[in-house]
């Protein structure tokens, strides 16, 4: 019997956002509006979304012994997230700057703080959380190291889903124990060895999901989940693709709606749910996410995604 549905390993950071009309050149001061403050970081954002639709949840993550961190604390609680894995200490906690202008376009500095502290340590103290956990679920917010150490220590029959945000290369202990590996066009092509800029002509990457799903799934994942935004998805297990349609909501804020995507993903996986089907209820999550601002503002509880 699993205590929870659902292990969030990742990071939990403090969105420090502020609206300008423009953003500074080199050397340059501008004004902007208010300072706004938020919870975020992609483990808790996953965590507080999972929680939201009525998943057992727990979070592995680190945070400073101060506001930012007590702020963090406090959206996890009232969201029904187990905090018993969030640690405190060894550095302030994780930092977002971000800075919005009229058109919607940002720009973000990240102190990794507190995060860059969740060793592979941690996790090793943490096996109890681990064996207790239908679905693990990480990101790329903190060391590589300590993911990779979380695979080494799944326990037989605990499914792994990975988000590699930010994307770099993984190492193939960390890709064949995904299923699935979650990505979006630019963490598809990152992994796959290209860039964000690549052409169908200089890459030799192309631009077919499909493709794309195909070759990374040849690097050892055991699934793959290809997002598509206003296109939707694509899933492929080996046994053939398979498209799921994009849910068509009036956008507000897309802060936030791929953690809520995964989480919902790694929820129903662990419910029981083939993955077609999964990524199917996934996309309805992220759709309703979108139709609010902010991102842990934003989760959809089950009612409202059965409503939508």
């Amino acid at each position: 019997m699993y205590d929870y549905d659902l292990l969030v390993v990742g990071s939990a950071n403090a969105d420090l956002v502020i609206g300008v009309e423009r953003r500074p050149a080199a050397g340059e001061t501008v004004l902007g509006g208010d300072l706004s403050t938020h919870p975020g970081g992609k483990g808790a954002n996953q965590a507080v979304a999972a929680a939201r639709l009525g998943a057992r949840t727990a979070l592995l993550a680190r945070v400073g012994d101060d506001g930012h961190g007590r702020l963090l604390l406090d959206s996890l609680c009232s969201a029904g997230v187990d905090p018993a894995g969030v640690l405190t200490g060894g550095a302030p906690t994780g930092v977002a700057l971000i800075t919005v202008d009229p058109s919607g376009d940002n720009s973000i500095v990240v102190s990794p703080g507190a995060n860059a502290r969740l060793t592979p340590a941690d996790v090793r103290a943490a096996g109890g959380l681990l064996r207790s956990s239908r679905v693990v679920s990480a990101q790329l917010e903190i060391p590589l190291e300590t993911v990779v150490e979380v695979v080494r220590n799944l326990p037989s029959g605990t499914r792994f889903v990975l988000n590699p945000s930010p994307p770099r290369p993984l190492p193939a202990e960390v890709l064949a124990a995904c299923d699935p590996l979650i990505v979006n066009e630019h963490e598809a092509r990152v992994i796959l060895g290209g860039s964000d800029s690549d052409t169908r002509t200089g890459s030799g990457i192309g631009e077919d999901p499909e493709d794309w799903a195909r070759g990374l799934l040849a690097m050892g994942p055991r699934s793959v989940v290809v997002t598509l935004g206003a296109r939707g998805a694509l899933v492929y297990d080996g046994s053939g693709a398979t498209r799921v349609a994009s849910v068509k909501v009036d956008a507000v804020d897309t802060t936030g709606a791929g953690d809520a995507f995964t989480a919902a993903l790694a929820w129903r996986l662990g419910a029981g749910a083939d993955l077609a089907e999964a990524a199917a209820y996934a996309a309805r999550v992220g759709a309703a996410a979108v139709t609010k601002p902010g991102a842990q503002e934003s989760y959809p509880t089950a009612e409202e995604v059965g409503r939508l």
